[in-house]
């Protein structure tokens, strides 16, 4: 049954790959997930977030994919237990303790990770291949109905992989060679091989659906082992796509690849000149709304499906970008060239153009008419995909006045983020007055945790830089936390962690999530916007999911999340969701 406003959740953000556990191969999987699935349940918490798991391009940026519907490999828990192809002895061989030890240390090593979880696939898929492709075993079958269930996304995805290796391992099909640049091309190119280089390309195809038959098992076993426990898995949908996707190399109609979707410059993100001057340039290519409308959306539906079939509810990150997306005429590798230019000098570098909001900018009311208008359609279309799973928005950023009563109209939540919703005076505003559809979050992953901002002040302070500004905010965190009289302290105190949990998790929002940095009162960032770093996306928990507990100190912190959740009345969510669902059948009857 899908999720009712009318019970008030709460839960965590943890993203997988910071996820630790005593077996995983130096990076969180679906067994960290597992146990995180436990630990929520045993505090009685309703709500697992994590961050997109789609296939990760080269920087892996979770918002970089290089498909919007396949699964991140690295997700997949591989030991010979959970694969079931995978023989002991080839495991042992492969992954050795040394091995094992290195990658565990630390943040995420991607490259290592990730070669050792290819060879270990490999090797699974070897002896799937021996026992079951083609035959009549129960294993082989399940397979085949796999492939068949994903037929209209499946085959595009594996030759994209198959000619990315081809070409260098890299997925920017605009630089292999010509004869692979289109779909149409890449398969005319394949049937001229001869026969046994063509059986060659093909079997490592059927690997690379063989990989996601594994992921996306794993991941609709998690789901159905939230709906057991109670804890409601909660997954995210990018509003755009990489350029350098399978998505767009195998549907070229539907992108707009003259323009690169972002954010207009936020006095919120200062990380660097460009960012202040132009805004943030995501690299995205825009979307060729009439051809998604002429084709029913079909794309739109393809990708929603299969978030819905892992996840209870999902948010889509940037759902402003269905109303309108602020875009650059230039790719962000040719930001630097922009970076001095005045808007005159810019426009005649591209023949006129200038960043600005398309579809149009919300200038006339005949504008805001036709952007508000396309959001409701495309939102409809959406939440017809996904059918029993609930939707949930991330609308952030500079948000016209139009898509709040969209959102509301449509029983779609919006997010609060604190910090971004204040008074005429600068203070916070009342989390009691916040809409009951939205989805409340003291800080995401783009921004820092509670105790890094609040640290940040005071090094702010320390060294004179904006005094009166960084005072009045440690004042606003304060008062939001209930000790507005009080002087506030250097560090990031017990008491004002609690207090500031108590607000946010007494708001009237009717979801509540904490990224688990901010129930442990960390420091540590997942990613810091329009920066380019190592640190970004490789975070990992100091301690196993299992450790959480053992730890005298990590486990008051979360008891008493767990404690002021309950007092909130945010408890149990399925068992509510099922005693009103026997309701509305009573009523029904």
């Amino acid at each position: 049954m899908k999720l009712s406003p009318t019970q008030s959740l709460a839960g965590v953000l943890e993203p997988v790959f910071a996820m630790r556990t005593e077996a995983d191969l130096g990076i969180g999987d679906t067994e960290g997930v597992r146990q995180m699935i436990d630990w929520c349940a045993r505090h009685r918490l309703t709500i697992l977030q994590t961050l997109p798991i789609n296939e990760l391009s080269d920087d892996n940026s979770p918002y970089n994919a290089i498909s919007s519907l396949a699964i991140e490999p690295a997700t997949i828990a591989i030991t010979p237990a959970t694969v079931p192809d995978l023989a002991p002895e080839r495991f042992q061989a492969l992954a050795p303790p040394g091995l094992l030890a290195e990658l565990r240390e630390g943040p995420v090593n991607y490259p290592k990770v990730k070669a050792l979880k290819r060879r270990l696939l490999e090797a699974a898929f070897e002896n799937f291949d021996q026992k079951h492709s083609g035959q009549e075993t129960e294993r082989g079958q399940q397979f085949r109905s796999f492939l068949k269930a994903n037929e209209d996304w499946l085959s595009d995805y594996a030759l994209f992989r198959v000619l990315m290796e081809e070409n260098g391992g890299s997925p920017a099909w605009n630089r292999w060679v010509p004869e692979h640049h289109s779909r149409a091309s890449a398969r005319k190119w394949l049937q001229s091989l001869p026969e046994q280089r063509r059986d060659e390309l093909k079997r490592k195809q059927t690997f690379f659906m063989y990989v996601q038959w594994l992921a996306f098992d794993q991941w609709q076993a998690l789901k159905a082992y939230g709906t057991l426990k109670q804890v409601n898995l909660m997954g995210d949908i990018p509003i755009g796509v990489g350029r350098a996707s399978a998505d767009v190399w195998a549907n070229r109609a539907i992108f707009d690849l003259d323009w690169s979707g972002g954010a207009p410059p936020e006095k919120a993100f200062k990380v660097d000149p460009f960012t202040e001057k132009w805004g943030q340039n995501w690299g995205i290519p825009g979307y060729r709304w009439e051809v998604l409308r002429r084709r029913g959306f079909d794309w739109w539906r393809t990708r929603v499906g299969n978030i819905q079939k892992v996840f209870h509810l999902y948010r889509i990150d940037h759902v402003l970008g269905f109303f309108r997306i602020y875009s650059f005429p230039w790719t962000p590798d040719r930001n630097a060239e922009f970076l001095p230019l005045t808007e005159a000098q810019a426009a005649e570098k591209t023949g006129g153009r200038l960043p600005g909001f398309k579809q149009y900018p919300d200038d006339t009311p005949e504008h805001k008419a036709a952007n508000q208008a396309q959001g409701e359609e495309i939102l409809r279309v959406v939440l017809e995909a996904s059918g029993e799973t609930t939707v949930v928005a991330e609308d952030l950023g500079v948000v016209p006045e139009y898509v709040h009563p969209t959102l509301q109209k449509l029983g779609v939540p919006g997010f609060r983020i604190p910090m971004f919703f204040r008074d005429h005076g600068g203070r916070y505003s009342d989390p009691k007055h916040y809409p009951r559809l939205s989805l409340a979050q003291p800080t995401t992953h783009d921004h820092p945790p509670l105790a890094a901002a609040w640290a940040e002040c005071w090094q702010n302070i320390d060294a004179g830089k904006g005094v009166e500004a960084n005072r009045y905010e440690l004042r606003a965190m304060m008062e939001f936390a209930g000790l507005g009289a009080s002087e506030p302290p250097r560090q990031f105190s017990g008491q004002l962690q609690e207090g500031f949990t108590r607000a946010v998790l007494g708001s009237s929002s009717w979801l509540v999530v904490f990224q688990i940095t901010d129930i442990f009162a960390m420091t540590a960032r997942f990613n810091t916007p329009g920066s380019v770093a190592a640190a970004n996306w490789s975070y990992r928990l100091p301690r196993t999911v299992k450790e959480l507990d053992e730890d005298p100190a990590l486990l008051q912190q979360t008891q008493m999340f767990s404690r002021l959740a309950q007092e909130s009345g945010r408890g149990s969510g399925v068992e509510m969701q099922n005693a009103e669902c026997r309701m509305q059948n009573e009523n029904r009857g």
